[in-house]
């Protein structure tokens, strides 16, 4: 039986993409033939390969590290343009830091730094960043101090799906990813709450916040942003199903630990 039928014969709805992939990264028709048999298995594609393409890139996914969804890419394609050469840009909740690598490919003289609370995931955000700008903790309490109130671009993918509703996800996801990477809490929003309510901290005068979020839970994620002191607003994009909400810090306004407003670039 060819890769195509048996990709197809385990509900793969692309077989045709994911067996042109498998056989150009197969080293060996023996490793192929193994490959073949996890993704059967039902291991997600990119652990299977080693990597996702996202926005033109090949980034390194680690099995076991939440793999970028393609919609995630509108949110990298709202963050570029508030990503001047020379601006500080953190990639929160980072996973394989496919966000930081996709705005550091778009605006090469940008200052990416990524944190996650999943080793895993920093392990493997080191091969897709510079290493050192890469660390592990919870939130802000895992970056450098140096960074509060110099950030410019603040682009997040955090868990947003209910704990009630994780049972319900693909395998693949539900099965192979990290369920820190995917539980929100109770209505999927604890984590956005907390990167809202801390942001202001860490942003410059005019920073931005970008923040994936469903459909469904905009208005409240909305919310969050605009009780955190955001001039905020809801993105969308039908055609990938992605929906981002994007904020605006206040100019001017004392952040905590920072003497004097750093002038914008």
């Amino acid at each position: 039986m060819d890769v195509v039928t048996r990709l197809r014969a385990a509900g793969c709805v692309f077989a045709e993409d994911e067996a042109r992939l498998l056989v150009e990264a197969a080293p060996s028709p023996a490793e192929l033939e193994a490959m073949v048999d996890r993704r059967v298995a039902g291991l997600p594609l990119e652990h299977v390969l080693g990597f996702a393409e996202f926005r033109g890139l090949r980034v390194a996914v680690d099995p076991g590290v939440f793999v970028p969804r393609q919609r995630t890419a509108h949110l990298v394609e709202l963050a570029v343009p508030y990503a001047r050469p020379g601006a500080v840009v953190v990639d929160l909740c980072c996973g394989s830091g496919a966000l930081g690598a996709a705005v550091a490919d778009a605006v090469p003289d940008a200052l990416v730094y990524a944190a996650d609370l999943d080793p895993a995931a920093v392990a493997c955000a080191r091969r897709n960043l510079p290493a050192d700008r890469v660390f592990e903790g919870d939130l802000y309490a895992a970056l450098p101090g140096e960074l509060r109130g110099r950030v410019d671009v603040l682009v997040v993918n955090a868990p947003y799906v209910p704990t009630d509703a994780i049972a319900l996800m693909p395998p693949e996801a539900r099965d192979h990813e990290p369920l820190v990477a995917l539980d929100g809490g109770a209505d999927g929003l604890d984590v956005q709450r907390r990167v809202a309510a801390g942001a202001p901290e860490w942003l410059a005068p005019g920073g931005a916040l970008l923040l994936e979020t469903s459909d469904r839970q905009a208005p409240t994620t909305l919310a969050a942003f605009e009780r955190a002191g955001f001039t905020a607003r809801v993105e969308r994009d039908d055609e990938v199903g992605a929906t981002v909400v994007v904020g605006v810090a206040a100019i001017g306004v004392a952040v905590v630990g920072v003497t004097a407003p750093r002038p914008r670039r």
